[in-house]
């Protein structure tokens, strides 16, 4: 827990030296409290009360990350329990395993599909993260076969290497340790070997126990031997008990200031049914998984995962909202209808799709509403006739189409009188409903 400008202040020397450029040490103090200055600017602060300030200043949940460039993956470094409070920064990595003893048609099948499982909803790219390569085979031959086919495949995934064996595992980083990989996994039995192998290579390990407390005290082992690199997995019997174990290393680390649990955390999905198997992960990814390692490739199982993430993982205090302007849809024209509606991303994406579908050429003018739904801004006063004249001169609309003619949603129907009288142009009251906007459009 960050310290209080008081606890700060009994810390620091007391000499109102000035040689911070504060007038007094309790000047400095708060200012340290709100993290405004370095604890550099103290120059007679004790070696002890440094050590304790920094230690107060780190993260309680540190950001790790794994990969290179384009398949970098950031988890961790977050803030609260829940997202009411503030947001939450880094997303779930969500990834796929691959056994090393499937024929390598199968495992090329299932590499192509995963990097063909990337999705648009409201205006955002969604895919997975990882790629996990797990040695069932026992074969170091196959384990290094699979990987370099996965490398050869693709390059826009993190991997993981999963192997029992160490001597596996180093042979993989000998070969791709420039890929920064995630290793899975150290326990109470391997970790010495396995931690020194992951510090010699700069990556980050996987540290699984039995229960919290010998979770703590593996990890406070690899702290002391100065390695802080770790994804938590912690192991359970049934399905709330690994969600409660989840939700204490996150409740202890951010309530408690745990240091040994202030690290992400790992599960991988062994369910044989499908279905629970979807539904786990669901249940994880929103408490409090930092990556989810699953079997199943199938799009439909994908796209539900991958929904739900980006539904936690935006900001509930700021909807999701597109650049207001003119939008064209398809080859639209001079002659082409104009719809107008609000710049809340699910909004003009579900008239995108609708006005996609009647395959008619159009323009959606998307008005500034601060990300609003359409009855939500005209309520706040954000959808109104001035705000759509507004937008109108903002994309030259005059300029764009020959007619002067703009359809607005049936629902704000009542303000169609002052929009003519404000704009000049024909106001033509469209349906409720996006989905009668094909048929409109149709028989306009």
């Amino acid at each position: 827990m960050s310290l209080s400008s008081l606890e700060i202040y009994k810390l620091l020397p007391k000499t109102n030296c000035r040689q911070c450029g504060f007038p007094t040490c309790l000047a400095f103090a708060m200012q340290l409290a709100k993290k405004a200055v370095s604890i550099d600017k103290c120059p007679f602060l004790s070696e002890e009360a440094k050590k304790t300030l920094e230690e107060s200043s780190l993260p309680p949940i540190r950001l790790i990350t794994i990969g290179k460039e384009d398949a970098k993956l950031e988890i961790g470094n977050e803030t609260v329990l829940f997202r009411h409070e503030e947001k939450f920064y880094h997303p779930t990595g969500i990834g796929v395993i691959l056994e090393d003893d499937l024929p390598d048609s199968e495992i090329i099948k299932i590499i192509k599909k995963i990097k063909g499982l990337e999705f648009e909803r409201i205006g955002q790219k969604l895919k997975l993260d990882l790629i996990a390569i797990r040695n069932r085979s026992s074969s170091l031959d196959g384990f290094l076969k699979v990987i370099d086919l996965v490398v050869k495949e693709t390059s826009s995934f993190s991997l993981v290497f999963m192997s029992q064996k160490i001597d596996f595992l180093k042979k993989a980083l000998e070969l791709y340790s420039g890929l920064k990989p995630l290793i899975y996994k150290a326990t109470k039995d391997n970790y010495l070997e396995l931690t020194q192998l992951a510090k010699s290579y700069g990556i980050v390990l996987v540290v699984s126990a039995e229960n919290l407390d010998e979770l703590s005290l593996l990890t406070k082992e690899l702290n002391k031997m100065g390695f802080f690199e770790i994804v938590l997995e912690p192991q359970a019997d049934s399905v709330s008990s690994l969600l409660w174990n989840l939700t204490q290393i996150r409740r202890l680390a951010l309530k408690r200031r745990e240091r040994s649990l202030g690290y992400p955390t790992l599960v991988v999905l062994e369910d044989t049914d499908k279905d629970l198997e979807i539904l786990f992960a669901s249940t994880y990814l929103i408490k409090y998984a930092g990556i989810l390692l699953i079997n199943t490739s199938e799009p439909e199982d994908i796209l539900g995962i991958l929904t739900l993430r980006q539904n936690i993982y935006t900001d509930p205090q700021k909807p999701l909202q597109i650049e207001p302007k003119l939008y064209p849809v398809g080859t639209a024209n001079q002659n082409s209808p104009v719809l107008v509606t609000t710049n809340f991303s699910l909004t003009y994406y579900t008239v995108l799709g609708e006005v996609e579908a009647s395959k008619i050429p159009s323009y959606i003018l998307s008005v500034d509403t601060e990300g609003m739904s359409v009855l939500t801004a005209w309520a706040a006063e954000k959808f109104t006739a001035s705000s759509i004249v507004t937008a109108m001169e903002k994309a030259n609309l005059k300029e764009k189409v020959s007619h002067r003619s703009l359809i607005i949603p049936g629902y704000v129907a009542l303000m169609s009188g002052e929009l003519e009288e404000r704009s000049g142009w024909q106001v033509i009251v469209g349906p409720k409903e996006a989905s009668g906007i094909p048929s409109f459009l149709k028989n306009l």
